[in-house]
């Protein structure tokens, strides 16, 4: 059991936030600098060769649009992660991305499914019900906090627009809520009450009889 001294934001945890979207728009920069096509390392479901994807997608994007769409949301939750889940952040995300994406291969379309949205969805989702699970009132004003910012994207798991992968968020978003339950126990748990006895209970036995008074009784 862990205690609020386990919330720290540090320069440290906005570093390793700011590494991941430095690192996508590398990756982007490498396309357009030497006119490659990283698409088909996406998630390509129910083929052999997709599912090289798991781990490739949420680092290739379609276009700067996109991939700005991602960056802002993405920063924020990475950063919430490791400030709030520092313990089990890298955990969250490796195990978030491999069976969110080994599930996309899964039930998603036959085309290739890229992009860092699952998991936005994934950290998303994880980050809110954590909150709500361990009642922890910084935790859950963070999660409601996520919800007011990034509420209106619940609607993108279902299946609104053709060009968008929303088995991608639906996956991260369902993965996102299994792992909340999965690490409910660990890291930031709410502490039970614990209350301390003075010499006035001392004065009584578990009965709630008087020490002294039982005596004389017998």
């Amino acid at each position: 059991m862990q205690n609020d001294k386990d919330i720290k934001f540090s320069r440290k945890n906005v570093g390793f936030s700011l590494l991941g979207i430095v690192f996508i728009w590398l990756i982007y920069w490498v396309e357009i600098r030497f006119n490659y096509n990283f698409n088909k390392y996406g998630i390509l479901p129910r083929d052999f060769l997709g599912l090289r994807g798991v781990l490739f997608s949420p680092f290739i994007h379609s276009n700067a649009s996109h991939l700005f769409n991602n960056s802002i949301p993405l920063f924020v939750l990475l950063l919430s992660l490791f400030t709030f889940y520092r313990k089990t952040a890298i955990q969250v995300l490796f195990f978030g991305i491999f069976f969110s994406g080994l599930l996309t291969w899964m039930i998603g379309r036959e085309s290739y499914h890229i992009g860092a949205s699952g998991i936005i969805y994934l950290l998303f989702s994880f980050i809110f019900f954590s909150g709500i699970i361990r009642k922890h009132y910084r935790l859950i004003a963070m999660s409601f906090l996520i919800i007011f910012l990034y509420g209106s994207i619940i609607w993108f798991v279902f299946p609104t627009e053709e060009r968008i992968s929303w088995e991608g968020h639906l996956t991260g978003f369902l993965v996102g809520l299994i792992l909340a339950f999965v690490y409910r126990k660990r890291g930031i748990v709410k502490e039970e009450f614990q209350f301390s006895q003075n010499e006035f209970d001392l004065l009584f036995d578990d009965d709630g009889n008087l020490k002294d008074q039982q005596a004389e009784d017998d």
